[in-house]
């Protein structure tokens, strides 16, 4: 059952809220020991809320779409009253007074928080085990990396103990997951989503969006949690009242798609291009135009990418690196000091940079309607592995996992990840689609008209 199926039923009474929240505490609590999704089950809380949401019901009203609709929160968001960790032994029993401003709009929008997801710790990584509670398991194969640093998010929903859940992206932290866990993963456009509420990773990089099984999810809870808000900072005005939905269904037909032939863009495990080519050769079917493309300064923006993410990230946990030094994971911990090394005017001519290299890359979308790559170029790594080969070729796998992501958060462009098919060994395999800024129902578009080819395939 899908969160559009689910929530009729609650509006016909056919189910209520608190039948709804036990079923899904029953499957957390079936399924959680196995993957380790979640941090903290807020049982009670969660009780509580379907109790008035049920109540409301019988008044007749209805807050929203996601009316008695349990939802997962990654650990780093802050939710009012129920503990949130951040993936560390330092904010283990951490419980925040006020809810992040995406939380706010799930509440009033019907939804019930049903717990808070494990995170790769601090959100600095993008394999997902490393947590002070331990690490996060891919559904698939309990031996595999659920991917980060959403891990908990894109593995609850994988595993079906929840239909949707909201992760946090600042070099590929909803896609790296959701791509890993089969499952789709919005990182939107930079600034759409409100960050007041969410612990800092990289100021500028960070991106909060939604995890789902499908695509009309997706855009149901973009609709939702999308919008201008004044206590983030970075938050953009021209967010408002857009329907990312709006273009779901719609024919591909003529519209023009994007490959980057890069070299950056094409070391790839087998099974990962072939199950590409597949999608090419699908959006062929439909008609649309395939073309090859060359992604300007490419290997220029990964470089601010991550000079960028070491310098801000240093700078959020400076007091974590003088006062708890013992109290963080030993890689986090490393990676963190690390960080310190980057030079000021390397920061500033990042930044400085940056428009320019954004602007270039936006040009692209003058000839083309989307980009479309790779999510991953590997396929989910066993727990605990730091090296993994492409092509005969040893590369770390933290890199390898990022390589594809991490460009499009300094860019700040929408990308949007969906699972394309399976590998022998059974793991999951996803393609994702970049648009240019504000271009998210496009990418739902093209996205719901390959996810309908597979489904019928």
């Amino acid at each position: 059952m899908d969160i559009l199926h689910l929530n009729t039923c609650i509006k016909k009474k056919e189910i209520s809220p608190v039948d709804v929240v036990k079923e899904t505490l029953e499957k957390i609590y079936e399924k959680n020991p196995q993957t380790n999704a979640f941090i903290t089950i807020s049982e009670k809380e969660a009780l509580e809320s379907a109790k008035v949401l049920e109540k409301e019901m019988i008044e007749g009203k209805v807050r929203g779409p996601l009316h008695g609709i349990p939802i997962a929160v990654k650990d780093l968001i802050y939710t009012k009253g129920i503990k949130t960790t951040m993936g560390s032994k330092i904010y283990e029993h951490f419980i925040p007074s006020v809810d992040a401003t995406v939380v706010e709009k799930l509440k009033q929008a019907g939804a019930i928080i049903i717990g808070k997801a494990n995170t790769h710790e601090f959100a600095y990584g993008p394999i997902g085990d490393r947590s002070y509670f331990g690490a996060c398991r891919n559904p698939y194969n309990l031996e595999k990396i659920s991917g980060g640093s959403s891990s908990g998010s894109a593995a609850a929903v994988a595993a079906n103990m929840v239909l949707a859940s909201i992760g946090t992206d600042t070099g590929g932290s909803i896609r790296i997951p959701a791509s890993a866990c089969g499952v789709v993963g919005m990182k939107p456009t930079f600034g759409l989503v409100s960050k007041a509420g969410a612990f800092d990773l990289a100021y500028t990089l960070d991106h909060i969006g939604p995890i789902t099984t499908n695509i009309k999810e997706n855009a149901l809870l973009l609709n939702i949690i999308a919008g201008f808000d004044p206590k983030d900072s970075y938050s953009i005005k021209d967010s408002q009242n857009t329907d990312y939905s709006r273009l779901i269904g719609k024919s591909v037909k003529g519209k023009t798609i994007g490959i980057a032939m890069n070299s950056y863009f094409t070391n790839l495990n087998k099974e990962v291009k072939d199950a590409f080519d597949k999608c090419v050769t699908i959006f062929k079917h439909l008609q649309a135009n395939i073309t090859e493309v060359v992604v300007p300064n490419i290997e220029e923006i990964a470089d601010a990418q991550a000079v960028t993410i070491k310098a801000e990230a240093s700078a959020v946990h400076a007091d974590s690196l003088q006062s708890y030094q013992g109290n963080v994971d030993d890689e986090v911990y490393e990676r963190l000091v690390a960080s310190k090394e980057v030079k000021g005017y390397e920061y500033v001519q990042a930044q400085m940079n940056r428009n320019k290299l954004i602007s270039n890359l936006n040009q692209l979308f003058n000839d083309v309607d989307i980009l479309i790559v790779p999510t991953l170029p590997i396929l989910p790594t066993d727990i605990g592995q730091r090296e993994v080969t492409i092509n005969h070729t040893s590369v770390s796998t933290q890199h390898a996992l990022l390589k594809l992501t991490s460009p499009f958060n300094y860019t700040g462009n929408a990308a949007l990840s969906i699972p394309i098919g399976m590998s022998k060994s059974g793991l999951p395999i996803g393609i994702q689609l970049i648009g240019k800024h504000g271009d998210e129902e496009k990418l739902y578009q093209f996205g719901y008209a390959l996810e309908s080819e597979l489904g019928a395939s």
